[in-house]
């Protein structure tokens, strides 16, 4: 089976398909950086878009999220974006836990695995 790498620099891809699954890196709001969450998080889901496109999938498709916030206080702020956002009836299983990340310009982080389309 091939391995097709999406945005690839030397550290990480941005996407990796394989086994007709595609699986995203952490994604940050780097075009909304020390905006709010519900900026950020909207931006997050806007390349997460393109890159499941990228990959020849979309977000019906969701298997799995994971969601890092750098404040539970922000949780219901981010569920808003993440809800109007996710396609109905398909919401993935999903977890979302509190953590540092890797510049304090980012008050969240999305990961996520979507099959490929048939």
């Amino acid at each position: 089976m091939t391995i097709k790498r999406i945005k690839t620099a030397a550290r990480m891809s941005q996407a990796v398909v394989h086994g007709g699954i595609v699986n995203t890196a952490g994604q940050v709001a780097q075009t909304a950086r020390g905006e709010p969450i519900a900026v950020q998080t909207q931006a997050i889901l806007d390349e997460i878009d393109a890159l499941l496109a990228e990959a020849g999938t979309d977000k019906s498709r969701l298997l799995t999220a994971m969601i890092w916030i750098t404040n539970m206080d922000d949780f219901a702020e981010m569920n808003s974006i993440w809800d109007a956002w996710v396609s109905p009836g398909n919401a993935p299983t999903r977890a979302c836990v509190e953590s540092r990340l890797a510049s304090p310009d980012f008050n969240v982080e999305i990961a996520v695995t979507a099959a490929l389309g048939d």
